[in-house]
């Protein structure tokens, strides 16, 4: 960034988003390092430069966060906060987009150029938006939002709230192929060398089992100020000036040491994210979405 000039809007659009970055302490310090220090270190670069405005994404998942993932978000949220006396800083909570790479739906695609079965929750709700609407409130929010809000869509539960499973069968459905429901693995393995031609895809739906899935989503908390009024569509978490800097300070230095250590243990750094975010509603259930089918 030094060698560039001056710039008036700083973007970070940067992000480990999907809950399978947490399976194992490595991708989990990568995440930290994408999502929360580099970040920082984007914005002091900033603040360097003295942009007007500093933009980051955030996700909804930071709200009630149950993975390290959605946490290492609510983190980088406290650390925009605090740097928000020094520049204006707005950010974005959105739902899933859609068919973006590592997604489940990503994966639907992927699953069908191997001619594999698709496997889904049937339990998990969530919303999603196209990578055009995700876009267009990035920078809706960077050009309107005022210093420390964050923006989120307005989505109608009864419209956009729908189940994986429910998904996969619409899915299929536009792949001119009817979903065939199977009851085990082996079952859908064996099938898929003989029900695609026969205009059907075997298809196992099962309830979530894995770390780290969140049965709904929800962009704010009860304790958040939202404005509902400003925009049609888009709904804002309006924020108070929060100085965490000692709490905030604690936690990067314990990640540093953890990072100098021989040998780097997942447990320590959930234990570093239960002292940043007591709330934290994290279950390590020993099982990820990567070892499902």
């Amino acid at each position: 960034m030094n060698s560039d000039g001056q710039y008036d809007y700083v973007l970070n659009l940067s992000a480990l988003k999907h809950v399978r970055s947490e399976e194992n302490p490595y991708t989990l310090m990568r995440m930290i390092d994408v999502n929360i220090i580099n970040t920082d270190k984007t914005i002091k670069d900033a603040i360097c430069k003295s942009a007007k405005k500093y933009f980051c994404v955030s996700t909804d998942k930071a709200a009630n966060p149950v993975n390290m993932m959605g946490a290492s978000k609510r983190i980088m949220e406290k650390f925009i906060m605090q740097r928000s006396k020094d520049i204006d800083i707005s950010t974005a909570r959105f739902a899933n987009v859609a068919f973006s790479d590592g997604s489940l739906l990503h994966g639907f695609n992927q699953r069908i150029a191997k001619m594999q079965p698709i496997a889904a929750p049937s339990d998990i709700k969530r919303y999603f938006v196209t990578p055009k609407e995700s876009g267009e409130l990035c920078l809706m929010s960077c050009i309107f939002g005022d210093n420390r809000d964050i923006f989120f869509p307005k989505l109608s539960e009864s419209l956009h709230l729908m189940t994986f499973s429910e998904i996969a069968v619409k899915y299929l459905n536009l792949k001119g192929f009817d979903a065939y429901i199977c009851n085990s693995e082996e079952e859908a393995r064996r099938l898929i060398k003989t029900l695609p031609a026969q205009g059907k895809w075997p298809c196992l739906f099962t309830s979530s089992d894995t770390t780290g899935e969140k049965n709904f989503e929800e962009f704010y908390t009860d304790k958040e100020k939202l404005d509902m009024n400003k925009f049609n569509n888009i709904g804002i978490i309006k924020n108070m000036p929060d100085s965490q800097e000692e709490q905030l300070a604690n936690f990067i230095n314990a990640i540093n040491k953890i990072k100098k250590g021989d040998n780097w243990s997942k447990e320590l750094i959930v234990e570093e994210f239960f002292k940043i975010i007591p709330d934290f509603k994290y279950v390590d259930k020993g099982k990820y979405l990567n070892e499902k089918m």
